[in-house]
């Protein structure tokens, strides 16, 4: 029998002479070694609760990476609460598309922005957000993290640099009279579900003019990433997804991850070891799978999106439409041209009525699947008013644009021409 080889995976290629290989390609293999798994072209799925460690001194050596007793963390494999090699495989892919240093990968996107959260604020401070948030980031802050002293101030996704500059003071001020800090400023970007865009080189400008750059800037990048959009470029220190939309691509699984450079990563991945919320091994192979095409599947309904939306937004029932291919404000398009490279594929549709006029055209449609969620290879349509914002106070949805007539859509890759047929006649429903 053969010798088992070294357990340290030969290097991957990331260049080939001065070329710097795309993401998409590196997709394909990086990260991991065939000849580590008997020469398998793909990972197996590492169904274990534990490692065997090659010898007490390296178990000793593993755990003092693991507990922070040494810095730098583990270089090897201990427990599956901490890592595993589906999730390293996994995590190194994912920060590659973000550009970042290290990636975590978590049970949920929840999962992953909960810990966040808990990580970097403490009683008596202050987390600064964008509004508006997905309704269960926003929950969070506002009714679970209250309950430990930890209050917040937001801003409208479109704040100039004045009235950003205006919230951070007034945050600075609230943290002093609680006995804190300004944890950390979050955001989201484009907001679910309007799509409103934040301008983040702004955000960062005012942040290093208040804080410097020790208060970190967290965004989920959900709606455009990873393709067409790399938060970290234009000043965000942590990037936020639910992978379970266009990353897992297939609406088959649930998963979340945040990425950024190690100073913020290693606090996170400690509290992940410590409340677990680690992502499965078999989940992280499924997404390992989905990275191999997701530029081709976010590309294929980008361009659908384009196309549906051109048909939409004369149709006589239609009120407007929210979708960054036709931004009216300046602003916005301001935005979206220094941040963005795609318009995507999940917008907002303002029907012509209310609920009721909302709901007769869901109910008609026959190639749509009426169902939360979005970046899967099937169209969904929702409407976030009645459903995934349901537990937004009234005041706090008009206040930001999430009306009764606004339907989410997320075009998948179907045939574009039968999507505009189904919209077609479930418009004519209404």
């Amino acid at each position: 029998m053969a010798d088992t080889p070294a357990r340290k995976p030969k290097a991957s290629i990331t260049h080939i002479g001065n070329r710097e290989l795309s993401p998409a390609t590196l997709m394909m293999g990086h990260g991991y070694d065939p000849m580590l798994s008997e020469g398998s072209l793909k990972a197996p799925v590492f169904l274990t609760s534990t490692f065997a460690f090659p010898s007490a001194a390296d178990g000793k050596r593993f755990f003092e990476g693991i507990t922070g007793k040494v810095p730098g963390g583990t270089d090897g494999l201990v427990y599956s609460r901490f890592n595993g090699p589906n999730q390293q495989i996994l995590e190194g892919r994912l920060a590659v598309w973000d550009g970042a240093e290290e990636a975590l990968c978590f049970s949920s996107g929840m999962t992953a922005i909960c810990v966040l959260f808990l990580t970097f604020a403490s009683a008596g401070d202050v987390i600064v957000h964008s509004g508006p948030l997905y309704a269960a980031s926003e929950g969070f802050v506002a009714r679970t993290l209250s309950r430990f002293g930890i209050t917040y101030v937001d801003f409208p996704a479109g704040a100039t640099r004045a009235e950003l500059d205006a919230v951070l003071e007034k945050a600075r001020a609230q943290a002093a009279s609680q006995g804190g800090k300004v944890a950390m400023i979050y955001l989201e970007s484009p907001a679910n579900p309007t799509n409103a865009l934040v301008d983040v080189e702004a955000v960062r400008d005012a942040r290093d003019a208040a804080f410097g750059p020790d208060c970190p800037i967290a965004i989920d990048n959900t709606f455009l990433g990873p393709l067409w959009q790399r938060p970290i470029d234009h000043g965000a220190d942590i990037v936020v997804y639910s992978l379970t939309k266009y990353v897992g691509g297939h609406s088959d699984l649930v998963a979340g991850s945040v990425s950024g450079a190690k100073k913020w990563m290693t606090p996170v991945r400690m509290l992940r070891n410590t409340m677990g919320g680690i992502l499965d091994p078999n989940t992280a192979w499924m997404l390992m799978r989905s990275l191999e095409t997701v530029e081709l599947r976010m590309s294929r309904a980008g361009e659908n999106a384009a196309k549906v939306c051109a048909w939409l937004k004369d149709h006589p029932k239609v009120e407007g439409l929210g979708y960054l291919g036709m931004i009216s404000d300046p602003r916005q398009q301001d935005i979206y041209d220094r941040h963005c490279t795609g318009a995507g594929s999940t917008f907002s549709l303002y029907l012509k009525g209310g609920e009721a006029e909302a709901f007769r055209f869901l109910d008609s449609l026959k190639i749509a699947k009426l169902a939360v969620s979005l970046g899967g290879t099937e169209t969904l349509a929702s409407l976030p008013a009645a459903m995934t914002h349901l537990s937004v106070p009234d005041e706090r949805k008009a206040q930001l644009g999430i009306t009764d007539n606004l339907v989410r859509i997320s075009i998948g890759i179907e045939d574009a021409d039968d999507l505009i047929a189904d919209f077609e006649q479930a418009l004519g429903a209404v």
